[in-house]
């Protein structure tokens, strides 16, 4: 098996194209508490991060944030009490690429290591 987490992210340029159908069905058994979601005619991987209360929760974005920025690629965070949303997608490609299953499988590390319920 693939160890997406162990990954780096490649810089994309415009004209890369996004991940195929097949691509994407074969990266998700990878990340399988991913879904893709489709906001903006553009398809992006999406998790919900539930924690017991606040501060585990801006713990963990900022732990994605700092992993972010490392990779040189960036998500959308929604940060609530006892929740984080993180989607994944890159914008050149406008849609999924292999980067985008990188960063998710590093999110579920992260979680796994947190004190995440």
């Amino acid at each position: 098996m693939t160890n997406l987490a162990a990954g780096k992210c490649v810089p994309c340029r415009g004209g890369d194209p996004s991940l195929t159908e097949a691509e994407i069905a074969d990266l998700m058994s990878h990340v399988p508490q991913w879904q893709t979601v489709t906001q903006d005619n553009i398809l992006r991987l999406q998790r919900v991060f539930k924690f017991k209360n606040y501060a585990q929760a801006v713990d963990f974005t900022n732990k994605i944030a700092a992993i972010a920025e490392e990779e040189g690629h960036h998500p959308l965070i929604v940060l609530e009490w006892g929740k984080v949303t993180v989607q994944w997608w890159t914008h050149v490609v406008k849609g999924l690429h292999r980067n985008d299953f990188i960063m998710a499988a590093k999110s579920d590390e992260l979680f796994d290591r947190s004190d995440g319920s």
